[in-house]
This record gives structure tokens, C-alpha cells and sequence, in this order.
């Protein structure tokens, strides 16, 4: 039996800033619309240094999607 391990990416295709919520968004199947609502939201009410600074080291923390070479 073979076990497949997800693993959580900056998305390359879904981002507006990094990425982090569009690899968000592809490892929970969740639209990162909702994720980035959310985030915008959690911030403001959290005075937004907190969410700047979780932000930027998810950023810095979390790999980029390693590009896939297409065979033309």
C-alpha cells in the first residue's frame, strides 16, 4: 500500500503577493478568495502588525511550487 504525502507550496499560478494562500488554497481545496478574505479581515481586527509579520515568514518559510518542465 503506498501512502502519498501532500506537501504545502507557494502556488506559482494563484498568488497576489507570495503565494502563500494560493498553496493554501491547493492543499485545503478551498478557494484562496475566502483565505485572503479571511487573513484581511483577522488582520485589521488584530491591529495588522501580527498578520504583516505571520505573512512574511509563511513567505519566507514555505518552498515556491518546483516548476514542471513540459515535453512539447
Amino acid at each position: 500500500m503506498s501512502l502519498i504525502m501532500k506537501q504545502l507550496y507557494r502556488s506559482r499560478h494563484n498568488r497576489v503577493i507570495a503565494g502563500v494562500f494560493g498553496g493554501l488554497g491547493e492543499y485545503w481545496g478551498v478557494d484562496p478568495v475566502l483565505l485572503r478574505l479571511g487573513f484581511v479581515l483577522l488582520t485589521i481586527f488584530t491591529h495588522v502588525v501580527p498578520g504583516v509579520i505571520t505573512y512574511a515568514i509563511a513567505a519566507l518559510v514555505v518552498p515556491q511550487h518546483p516548476q514542471v518542465k513540459k515535453d512539447l
